[in-house]
């Protein structure tokens, strides 16, 4: 038995439910990144994204790495690699196109940027919205493509849907039955 046919309707919708929304959050952080640009508080435009600022406060075990990247010549190109990444990844979770892969990638995006800032002081920052102490966000976030990753959402929607045909289907699917009535 599959483990897809194992679980009911609402957690299949649930599953995919998650991987939309991840989904979502990825292509749309892509999206901002590469075509809108940026707007001070008193609605000018700013330059083209850059994750400088980002890197350069980086804190976590590899944060020496991250601030010599924010002063390196590769810097534009770390950026524009960043946010093609986040659209791809987030575009092949929507659609569920290569979504293994996928959350792959959005597990390996995810743990550099936990790396980058891991939370260690516990208590409310200033410029951040809550009081984090090891947990926040962007594990929390890697937690679900852990989830995703361990049900193969692909064979629930998606275009990776596999073809009644596919052998890995069949098992799931109640084989014809040789006695007739």
């Amino acid at each position: 038995m599959s483990t897809t046919t194992a679980l009911s309707g609402r957690q299949q919708w649930s599953l995919l439910a998650l991987r939309t929304l991840v989904g979502w959050h990825f292509l749309y952080e892509g999206f901002v990144k590469l075509w809108l640009p940026g707007w001070s508080r008193e609605g000018a435009p700013l330059g083209a994204w850059s994750s400088a600022g980002y890197l350069r406060t980086a804190t976590g075990p590899l944060g020496g790495f991250f601030r010599g990247l924010a002063e390196s010549s590769l810097l534009p190109t770390f950026d524009k690699a960043i946010a093609f990444a986040l659209f791809l990844v987030g575009l092949s979770l929507l659609l569920g196109l290569f979504a293994r892969a996928g959350a792959w990638g959005a597990l390996l995006l995810l743990g550099l940027f936990y790396v980058a800032h891991v939370p260690l002081a516990g208590i409310q920052q200033a410029g951040t919205e809550g009081a984090y102490l090891l947990v926040n966000k962007t594990l929390i976030e890697a937690a679900a493509v852990l989830v995703l990753l361990a049900f193969p959402t692909e064979r629930i929607a998606g275009l990776d849907l596999r073809r009644e045909s596919d052998p890995s289907r069949a098992l799931a699917s109640p084989e014809p039955s040789d006695r007739t009535a």
